[in-house]
């Protein structure tokens, strides 16, 4: 048998040449591994701030740039669609690369950031760069776990993907954090991204500097343990990778793959409406301030970040995912029911809430970071050089549902566009007004009736005497100032918009109550999908499996390194000869 070439050294790049070739042909020992893991992790925090922080300023950016609600709905369709077949391109990092993929997209969306949404002035230009940010996104949400995956054998991925998960999640807490401190003295929407930008530039620096990845030969093995790190780097020098990565979509596009991609989708419904609307939420239908709704998240994603963490370790302390799945989905699918529950009754207190979005957080935490952990080792159990092209399918599912459930929110909470427009200019002008405002609401449609008939505010007066006679003389007197007109004219909003806005106050509840039902019934679909990923429920099964494992990788590296034997053949009578056997 012959044996295997063993590839020649590489030359090592120069300082210039390690911006582009990224490659290490050894697994890193631990030191290296988890500093790699901790760039990955910084990474994914700052591209997810990046892309969250127009929430926490979402009413002013429609506002300023005088965009309807429906409209910012559809650009996040468009955007996370355009993501969605980004994710899916993103699959050929099996076989061009990651490293490179993150390092220099962190640059792309840092400048993005930071010099050219400060400065857009339509909403146009708006949409145009959400969507390229969208791409970027959908490209690294693929490139990112596998990177992490590729540094993190399956008895320690829980934990790896744990902190991977805690990019969108401490990326939220950051746009929280920042926004709720710096919008009162900052309250221009572009200081936000202003911020965010230049955040993104340092950290893609050290990206562009630090960042690492295997080489194909290495990363495209199975490493259950650090205790196989001498098998994998032995095996790496004969591994054939184009056969590895043969057929790639037909070994990965199956049942188990695609469902469970589906059930996550939408168990994460309530997590994308609490990045893009929660703010909007707590603001039109609680009544909050801006800085006190991005406040109340920080709850969330405070208590969603340690669950990760503790989840993970957990995990791969008991080495068992599905019991952490199936205990966040069933508590998280309950908080939801209450959230919805609670949705109408705006007495609600703040401590109260900021309770409720901490269960929703950990819940959350606990099914996730367990979830990415068996659904890369359900791909490696496919085929472990294909990680790429499994999160490649997960990435595009998850962006298609989030594109879909965006484009039936607006016909489901129509409410918010009026409440968003228009909703805080009328609300100014009642509680200024507010002495007047009872008597004026009482006699709305007559007070309509005079001002669509005299627009130009000549009231003859016979009219006068009628409206004096209904509404009594101090009203009266209010409505013929400038003041009155200016604030219950036919030009002013509460003329043009103030029934709008009443409607949409009343039936606003009632329609957040129906997505959040959504959300829930999306969280119950996650729950019998746990079944359908690789693992055992057991500690004790899953401990004995990986000591079996441990005992055939040492008899495996102790096969290869048994002494070669020679055995010699008799000469051969017609070419007088002997013939030489390797057995190896």
């Amino acid at each position: 048998m012959t044996a295997p070439a063993i590839d020649a050294p590489m030359t090592p790049p120069s300082t210039m040449q390690r911006l582009w070739r990224r490659e290490l042909n050894y697994y890193p020992d631990s030191r290296q591994r988890f500093a790699l893991l901790g760039v990955v992790v910084l990474s994914t925090v700052i591209l997810y701030y990046e892309n969250y922080v127009g929430g926490s300023v979402a009413t002013q950016i429609l506002s300023g740039l005088h965009m309807s609600f429906n409209y910012y709905v559809y650009l996040l369709v468009v955007a996370n669609a355009v993501g969605a077949f980004a994710s899916l391109a993103a699959g050929l990092a099996d076989k061009a690369g990651r490293a490179n993929l993150v390092a220099y997209g962190l640059v792309i969306t840092g400048v993005l950031t930071a010099f050219v949404f400060p400065h857009v002035g339509t909403k146009l230009e708006f949409a145009v760069v959400s969507v390229a940010i969208g791409v970027v996104e959908g490209v690294v949400l693929v490139a990112t776990p596998a990177l992490i995956r590729d540094f993190s054998p399956q008895l320690g991925r829980a934990s790896a993907m744990g902190f991977w998960t805690l990019g969108p999640v401490v990326g939220s807490l950051v746009v929280s954090e920042v926004s709720s401190h710096t919008l009162k003295h900052l309250p221009r929407w572009q200081d936000q991204f202003v911020i965010c930008g230049i955040a993104g530039l340092v950290v893609a620096a050290i990206a562009l500097v630090y960042l690492r990845e295997l080489t194909p030969r290495l990363r495209d093995q199975l490493m259950v343990s650090v205790h196989d790190k001498a098998l994998v780097e032995a095996k790496a020098k004969g591994l054939d990778v184009e056969a590895a990565l043969a057929k790639p979509w037909s070994q990965v596009v199956r049942p188990s793959i695609v469902a469970s991609a589906i059930a996550i989708g939408v168990f994460l419904l309530g997590y994308y409406t609490a990045v893009a609307f929660f703010p909007i939420f707590f603001q039109t239908v609680q009544g909050f301030t801006a800085d006190q709704a991005n406040g109340l998240l920080n709850y969330y994603w405070a208590s969603n970040a340690i669950a990760l963490v503790v989840a993970g370790v957990l995990s791969d302390r008991l080495r068992v995912r599905k019991p952490f799945m199936l205990f966040g989905s069933i508590a998280a699918f309950g908080v939801t029911l209450l959230i919805r529950y609670l949705t109408p009754h705006t007495d609600t207190p703040y401590w109260a809430w900021a309770f409720i979005l901490s269960c929703v957080g950990v819940y959350g935490g606990f099914a996730f970071a367990c979830w990415m952990a068996s659904f890369t080792e359900t791909v490696e159990d496919i085929n472990p050089a294909l990680t790429a092209h499994g999160l490649a399918v997960w990435g595009w599912l998850l962006r298609a549902i989030v594109a879909i459930s965006f484009l039936v929110l607006p016909q489901v909470i129509g409410s918010v566009t009026p409440l968003v427009e228009h909703g805080a200019q009328v609300q100014a002008i009642a509680t200024a007004n507010a002495r007047y405002l009872p008597t004026i609401q009482a006699n709305q449609a007559f007070l309509a009736g005079v001002n669509a008939r005299y627009p130009d505010g000549n009231v003859p007066p016979d009219v006068q005497k009628a409206v004096v006679e209904k509404v009594g003389a101090d009203v009266a007197l209010f409505l013929a100032s400038p003041e009155g007109k200016v604030a219950f004219g036919p030009n002013s909003a509460i003329t043009k918009y103030g029934a709008q806005v009443s409607a949409a106050q009343k039936d606003s509840p009632g329609q957040w109550q129906d997505w959040f039902l959504i959300c829930a019934l999306g969280q119950l679909f996650f729950i019998p999908m746990v079944f359908v990923l690789r693992g055992h429920w057991s500690p004790r099964k899953a401990r004995e499996e990986a000591e079996a494992h441990n005992a055939a990788v040492d008899a495996e590296l102790r096969r290869m390194a048994a002494p070669s034997v020679d055995i010699t053949l008799p000469r051969d009578a017609a070419d007088n000869t002997e013939t030489p056997l390797r057995s190896s």
